[in-house]
């Protein structure tokens, strides 16, 4: 009798835990049935886009991962596994993509986008008639820089205008002990400079097999790298610190480094980056060598499919969600992203906006109240047209630290061994009382301009190694 009733009991016990794993299975523990689309990007807002579109589109989740640089990208591409769906390419890198058949042709699925965008962008994601992504921003160079270190230094920065403005803006700066920029080796800085310019050092046909590489022979970067060379040699510009680096950072939040020139996106990225500087920065427009409204680009972004997806249709919604839809921009351009769309860019809710939201929604005053998009539309509208990118730019960018770069690393080390030298010659001594070391000697001089003979140099062996005809 006894074992009778432990036995019902035992059987009531089985049944309820069955039911009990049943009810959890068909409750809260159900499959994600969702198609899943993965996306690398390194924009700020990317995150609040995706959980924006997941609410429209409750089919498609997004998984978003802050994966840059192009080696992870061509990494991933060999291996063959671990691929997004959506890449964020920016528009000097996407014709290399496309040349090598690694994004998904959008032509068909873009038909009359062309006229939402500026011509800049639009042009930017075509090869030979085909489209290849959709613009997402744009980066028409401008002049930020951190008001209260140059009134320190006695200097209006609003009123620089010249190649000589910044330079003597450069030297007062100095002589209170900040730089007035920070490159140490930067081949997209380099390239937009040399754009501003008027330089045209890269000419690539429309199907990107025939280029043209006369960097040691065009004006335009001759004339940047005499000026950038003048402005090392004299100590002007901080040559150790590798733009985005934690070390650049600090640089730029302290003070220590007093402006950038760069593309229109970067409001978005001082305020990740540097959010001590609110208030205190502001943006001008870029000094030009003869002071003209003259610019260049530098940077901007589109995005793209891969060819290789397995899920085209939702990684080309989300593409058009974000480049394309009121409420997409919008939130980017919130974050501080400049757009590429003319709509946008025309709007007055664009041009007297004052902050920028941050990843927490909050709205900070970044540049001090300023109507910073004023400055960035007009940078945009007088963007010059004709400047070129090479089908193999990636490598480009890359090998221009290995050759160009060699300048900017004989200036560090001659730098630091003056720096020494001095203070042996006062008689400062380390921390515990032993005598300073003069670094070794760097070596004969390495200029700008060796280096730049030698990227020519080396472009066009890879690009004739690579197949393309190379003039």
């Amino acid at each position: 009798m006894a074992a009778g009733k432990w036995g019902r009991r035992l059987g009531t016990a089985l049944a309820t835990l069955v039911l009990a794993v049943a009810s959890m299975a068909g409750c809260g523990a159900a499959p994600d049935d969702r198609t899943v689309i993965t996306v690398w990007s390194w924009e700020p807002s990317m995150r609040a886009e995706a959980r924006a579109f997941e609410k429209d589109n409750p089919d498609v989740r997004v998984d978003i991962k802050s994966t840059s640089g192009y080696d992870n990208l061509n990494s991933a591409i060999q291996d063959g596994y671990d691929l997004p769906d959506v890449v964020q390419l920016e528009y000097f890198a996407l014709r290399q993509y496309a040349v090598s058949g690694q994004l998904r042709d959008l032509t068909d699925g873009t038909r009359g986008f062309g006229d939402a965008y500026t011509p800049g962008t639009w042009s930017s994601v075509q090869l030979n008639g085909r489209v290849y992504g959709v613009p997402m921003d744009s980066g028409p160079m401008a002049f930020f820089y951190n008001e209260d270190v140059f009134h320190q230094a006695g200097v209006d920065a609003s009123r620089i205008r010249t190649w000589d403005d910044y330079y003597e803006a450069a030297k007062k700066l100095k002589a209170i002990g900040v730089y007035i920029a920070a490159d140490s080796g930067d081949a997209s800085f380099y390239n937009a400079m040399v754009w501003l310019a008027g330089g045209r050092p890269f000419k690539t046909s429309g199907d990107g097999k025939t280029v043209t590489v006369d960097l040691a022979g065009d004006k335009g970067t001759l004339r940047f790298t005499e000026f950038w060379q003048k402005m090392i040699d004299e100590g002007l510009v901080e040559t150790r610190l590798a733009t985005w680096s934690d070390g650049w950072k600090s640089a730029v939040a302290s003070g220590q480094v007093a402006s950038v020139l760069s593309g229109g996106w970067m409001p978005s990225m001082l305020l990740s980056d540097v959010p001590g500087g609110a208030g205190l920065w502001r943006v001008g427009c870029m000094p030009t060598p003869d002071g003209s409204q003259v610019n260049a680009e530098n940077g901007g972004s589109a995005l793209s499919v891969l060819h290789l997806t397995r899920k085209p249709n939702a990684a080309m919604r989300f593409v058009e969600y974000v480049c394309r839809d009121k409420k997409g921009i919008a939130r980017r351009v919130d974050g501080g992203a400049f757009p590429a769309d003319v709509a946008t860019l025309n709007s007055e809710k664009l041009l007297t906006k004052t902050t920028i939201r941050d990843v927490h929604g909050n709205d900070i005053a970044y540049f001090g109240g300023q109507e910073f998009n004023r400055v960035l539309a007009r940078a945009a509208e007088n963007v010059s047209t004709g400047y070129q990118y090479l089908p193999f730019e990636v490598y480009a960018r890359g090998d221009f630290r290995s050759t160009v770069g060699k300048a900017y690393s004989w200036q560090s080390a001659e730098q630091t061994r003056l720096r020494v030298r001095r203070q042996i010659e006062a008689g400062r001594t380390n921390a515990d009382g032993s005598p300073l070391q003069l670094p070794d000697d760097p070596g004969p001089r390495v200029s700008l301009a060796d280096g730049i003979a030698l990227w020519q140099k080396d472009l066009k062996e890879y690009g004739n190694n690579q197949g393309f005809t190379i003039n």
